[in-house]
């Protein structure tokens, strides 16, 4: 079975589909190894981690893409890339989408936001008229050569329109072709369970940090989500969150070092060099040093 049919699997399960939030090769690896089936790339990790730039439309397509054909090459399971708006019209879309798919991703997710997007949960978002939005999410449909290579649409216009708007443009974007509907920065209980009555399509929500924090969205269990209808539940946010508070910590820690008679090691606040080489790969660079990169034979022998 390919990556793409099994996410689609996945999508389609009963069972609640879990994305934590990856954006570099420590993250993907790290999801991968704690046993997630699939994770979502974080558009706002990418640009914050890779350009040190806030989510608010810095981020370019070459730039995006690049990144995310990294990530999949270092990962063995399935990746949905976050396309921002598409990048243009529905015209770009359409180049958007095979380069995407030709990069190995299992899923794309376009929004209906206007240029330049932000972060879902940011202040002072506008969107497309729903019928731009449809156009795009037909060529996005038409561009893939693989019906398993899954379109996400996203509305963000629960923070302009309402709930009545977000059900209305999820139905349209499902009619329009796409398999899996996204409704960003829903404001409550009721908001998340009213929209996914009325998909007719696998329902996905964000739920940001994840943990102790919550962005617009009330902060819920898979489990409780999936009670409600939810079909896919992203952590967009929580391992770039985490990452920036283990580095705060870790630097606050060896501040405090630096007048102490000797060096003080941290095994609580840092993995070791063992730890982290393995995470990253390097038994299969020994073995592939093992089997190509030995020494001439004949320089052995003096030849």
């Amino acid at each position: 079975m390919t990556a793409r049919k099994a996410f689609r699997q996945m999508v389609e399960a009963p069972e609640i589909l879990i994305l934590p939030g990856v954006f570099n090769g420590y993250s993907v690896r790290l999801v991968e190894q704690m046993g997630y089936r699939a994770a979502a790339i974080s558009g706002a990790g990418v640009s914050e981690s890779f350009l040190g730039w806030a989510d608010k439309g810095i981020l370019t397509f070459d730039q995006n893409l690049t990144v995310c054909s990294r990530l999949v090459d270092c990962s063995g399971i399935p990746l949905l890339a976050d396309a921002d708006n598409g990048y243009g019209n529905a015209v770009n879309v359409h180049f958007v989408v095979r380069a995407f798919e030709k990069a190995g991703l299992a899923a794309i997710s376009i929004e209906d936001q206007v240029s330049p997007k932000r972060c879902g949960h940011m202040a002072g978002k506008q969107v497309l008229p729903a019928w731009e939005m449809v156009q795009k999410i037909k060529a996005a449909v038409d561009a893939r050569t693989d019906e398993n290579f899954l379109i996400r649409a996203r509305t963000d216009a629960a923070a302009t329109d309402g709930i009545s708007e977000v059900i209305d443009r999820l139905g349209m974007y499902a009619e329009a072709g796409a398999d899996i509907v996204f409704a960003d920065a829903l404001m409550s209980v009721e908001d998340i369970a009213t929209v996914a009555k009325h998909a007719t399509r696998p329902l996905s929500v964000n739920m940001g940090f994840g943990l102790m924090e919550r962005g617009t969205t009330p902060l819920l269990t898979p489990r409780q989500l999936q009670d409600l209808g939810v079909s896919v539940v992203s952590y967009a946010r929580m391992l770039t969150s985490a990452s920036v508070r283990g580095m705060v910590n870790a630097l606050n820690a060896f501040a405090e070092t630096v007048d102490l008679p000797k060096p003080r090691y941290s095994p609580e606040l840092l993995v070791n060099f063992e730890e982290i080489n393995r995470l990253v790969g390097i038994g299969h660079l020994n073995n592939l040093e093992n089997r190509f990169g030995q020494a001439d034979p004949a320089s052995k022998s003096g030849e």
